[in-house]
């Protein structure tokens, strides 16, 4: 009988992981496997200004994507650059780069942004803050956050091994760009750990810290351990999760012979003692995932590590198609190890609405994914939502789809709402990118603007 079924919507073919040519760029033409493989020469030869890049890339592109990124330096940035070989190396993957191929690139979008790619009458939502998810009000400790009810995030440093444009704490990590000063942390480190651990201590009813920053493999690794080994000597912590983009940034880091056997150690400590250890990574766009990623993830689970998961982001121009996020998840789970869990939307801070989806688009993207991969590693998308947090998003109480507005509820109290007796009843606004919406909703806002000012 003939096969009278259309065509899937999505077509599911394997993609075995390919490390990218890095010798097709002329500043690394005669750069060797040993140093690829080094973590130390990834380091050194980060790309942090225009002139290194333009070292890098020669006369592959023009001057006018130099003049377009150093703009978006001056007027729009709000992360510093600072790019490893190891993830230039994943931007046009295929083929020698040229200025229309780079600007198009998905992993370019987010890690390397240049003006032309903001939005020209809305570059941020008047309701837009540099701390948008009040992380830094929530502080119980230095870098300490305390908004869910038995979990903390402990942030240990504030910087990365790479800097992500549309970064959450673009208010604290990172260097000074000319339009964002940073916040700093001042206390010593030690002295921050020993107040995360009191805290810990006082509480008993945490019992889940995500260890972060920043990224822990900018934590020197005798600190880090020491750190996590305090942990897990707080008895009524049950769950210890690392998040570090670097797993896919700088492969590298996770493959040197002190982190491997540390890691090993930590992760015998928490077997023994019955915790969870789990490393979060964040990978955007399936080229960013290679055999040296598959590699680092493959070596932290053979030392022990439970789980290796990846938190993605939901970007415009990078990952916002059902198509494109299969691709990552297939890869994710089929060729490197690493469970697909979430995927945020991108969160409202300065300078990021050409990157931000509608809730409506995530709605229709969860719808999507269904039905493709095994249950267990199908991605949740959720909207981190101001005072609320990770919300599913089709938990969504009430949506004003004209004026892009959408309201959600809550079932506990963040550690500064503990005199609020309405914190639990009431509704809480979140808002879709203005570009978004039909021209009624784009007038409405215009009109708020006017009368704002």
């Amino acid at each position: 009988m003939a096969d009278n079924l259309a065509g899937q919507p999505y077509e599911y073919q394997r993609r075995e992981l390919v490390e990218p040519d890095w010798t097709r760029f002329p500043g690394w033409r005669d750069v060797t496997a040993a140093q690829w493989q080094s973590a130390q020469w990834q380091r050194v030869n980060c790309v942090k200004n225009i002139k290194q890049l333009r070292t890098v890339l020669g006369d592959l592109v023009d001057d006018s994507f130099y003049t377009d990124l150093e703009t978006d330096i001056q007027q729009h940035a709000t992360m510093s650059m600072l790019l490893p070989p190891q993830m230039v190396n994943t931007m046009v993957p295929d083929r020698v780069p040229d200025t229309a191929s780079l600007l198009a690139d998905p992993v370019r979008n987010y890690m390397l942004p240049v003006a032309s790619d903001r939005h020209p009458v809305w570059p941020s939502h008047p309701h837009a803050t540099r701390d948008s998810l009040h992380e830094h009000d929530m502080w119980v400790a230095e870098g300490l956050t305390h908004r869910y009810p038995t979990k903390v995030l402990a942030e240990l440093l504030s910087t990365c091994p790479q800097y992500c444009g549309h970064c959450t704490r673009m208010d604290l990590v990172g260097n000074s760009t000319p339009t964002v000063a940073k916040l700093k942390l001042l206390q010593k480190p030690v002295d921050r750990y020993e107040a995360h651990l009191a805290y810990l201590k006082a509480h008993p009813g945490v019992r889940d810290v995500v260890v972060s920053g920043g990224d822990v493999a900018n934590v020197p690794w005798k600190q880090l351990e020491a750190y996590l080994m305090g942990l897990l000597s707080v008895p009524t912590v049950r769950d210890i999760r690392l998040a570090t983009k670097a797993l896919m940034g700088l492969p590298q880091h996770w493959l040197q012979d002190d982190v491997v056997e540390g890691m090993h150690r930590v992760a015998v400590t928490a077997e023994r003692r019955g915790v969870n250890l789990a490393v979060h990574t964040h990978v955007n766009h399936v080229n960013s995932l290679t055999p040296l990623v598959a590699r680092a993830v493959r070596t932290l689970l053979e030392v022990g590590v439970r789980d290796v998961r990846n938190q993605g982001v939901l970007m415009r121009g990078v990952n916002a198609t059902a198509g494109d996020l299969l691709d990552l998840c297939f890869a994710l789970q089929g060729e490197a190890g690493i469970l697909p869990y979430y995927f945020y939307m991108c969160d409202m801070i300065p300078n990021a609405e050409h990157w931000r989806v509608p809730v409506s688009h995530a709605q229709q993207l969860q719808h999507d994914l269904m039905g493709y991969l095994p249950g267990y590693a199908t991605p949740r998308i959720v909207c981190d939502v101001p005072f609320v947090g990770k919300r599913w998003v089709h938990m969504v109480s009430e949506y004003d789809r004209e004026n892009g507005i959408s309201y959600w509820t809550k079932n506990y109290r963040t550690s500064i709402e503990a005199g609020d007796s309405e914190a639990l009843s009431k509704l809480y606004a979140y808002y879709d990118p203005i570009d978004t919406l039909p021209e009624a909703g784009q007038q409405w806002w215009r009109k708020q603007q006017t009368a704002a000012v």
